[in-house]
């Protein structure tokens, strides 16, 4: 056990906060380690630290820079290889409930009171012995391009993920997001993926909510065509949104116009947030919120630094079961029980973290 788990050991022993996090494509494994068990709130985005927002909710935890330590471990192949899980996805009997809510989504869109809901569902799974350690290493083996992060708080509990999705990444007044959508199964090189136009047209309804959102607070604004990246074993089509935000201090205002993204929630998005709080059937907490470093690149301690991503590919720990949240975009076209068996692609890469 390296010194960064005995830490966390001792921070889980004592109830104290924290977060190990490694970013996409980087070879640093990072902890922040609270030194109290006070739940922070951040107000203005123009503290230093770790965010850790819901899905909903007007207060936005925090573990501050300024009460907690930082350790950093390099990764090495030869430390953190292990041997990928194997799994079939098996041909399921649909989930009854939420089949029938994409089909009074799709009934919604026709209607016209929205263009586009993301609509989700959690899964409760057994878990025999449950070791953070080698569950960390198995997201970062498997998932090298994805945000990889478990974060733990007494008052909130343990949450961890491997999401693909950048919500924001600022340098200075450098501004990037991107629009991501569609998901298939890679069975092919990317280059060869073929997308039907349901995802092509769910992906440029989150480009151009992107864009029409950030007119007033970014100048510069750039678009790169559509591509397609890979999540484990999921595909998405992406586009990557960047700029110069045109005031320092308008980070906070650019949050709270994107979040929650077209991606995570629908279009128009009040009316698709109303849908969903009203229909679902579960508080989602805070999968589909963000997360991420702000002000702060906490491995390196650049300052003038965001970086946070959406929690996505997430679940929520306790000792004996893992509850895991999926969900997909539904738009006119879309089929329930495909979009069923959409999130059971998506389940099953998150099983095989826990696996």
């Amino acid at each position: 056990m390296t010194d960064l788990f005995v830490k966390v050991a001792t921070q889980l022993e004592q109830n104290l906060p924290f977060v190990l996090f490694c970013k996409p494509n980087s070879d640093k494994l990072v902890g922040l380690f609270q030194k109290n068990d006070h739940l922070y709130f951040t107000e203005h985005f123009e503290e230093k630290g770790f965010v850790f927002a819901p899905f909903e909710a007007d207060t936005i935890p925090f573990i501050p820079l300024e009460f907690s330590t930082v350790m950093v471990d390099t990764i090495s192949q030869k430390t953190y290889k292990v041997s990928p899980n194997d799994f079939v996805i098996e041909d399921l009997v649909g989930n009854d409930f939420f089949e029938e809510l994409v089909a009074k989504g799709v009934a919604e869109i026709k209607a016209g009171h929205f263009s586009k809901v993301v609509l989700s569902r959690k899964e409760l799974v057994s878990i025999e012995r449950f070791d953070l350690e080698k569950v960390l290493e198995r997201m970062i083996y498997n998932y090298p391009s994805a945000f990889k992060y478990c974060f733990y708080h007494p008052k909130i509990g343990m949450w961890l993920g491997a999401t693909p999705e950048q919500f924001i990444q600022t340098k200075g007044t450098a501004f990037k997001t991107v629009a991501l959508a569609g998901t298939q199964l890679v069975t092919k090189p990317l280059d060869d993926m073929i997308w039907g136009e349901k995802e092509q047209v769910e992906q440029q309804l989150v480009t151009d909510f992107i864009v029409d959102s950030l007119t007033d607070l970014v100048k510069d604004i750039k678009i790169t065509q559509p591509f397609t990246i890979q999540a484990g074993t999921i595909a998405h089509i992406k586009s990557e949104v960047s700029g110069n935000i045109k005031n320092q201090k308008a980070l906070k205002n650019i949050i709270h116009t994107l979040h929650p993204t077209p991606a995570v929630c629908g279009l128009p998005k009040q009316q698709a947030m109303q849908f969903i709080l009203k229909n679902e059937g579960y508080a989602r907490e805070y999968y589909s919120g963000f997360l991420g470093e702000l002000h702060i690149n906490l491995a390196t301690f650049r300052t003038q630094e965001t970086d946070l991503f959406v929690n996505l590919r997430c679940m929520k720990m306790n000792s004996e079961t893992a509850t895991l949240f999926v969900g997909c975009g539904i738009t006119k076209d879309s089929d329930p029980h495909l979009e069923f068996k959409e999130t059971v692609n998506k389940s099953m890469t998150m099983k095989k973290i826990i696996g």
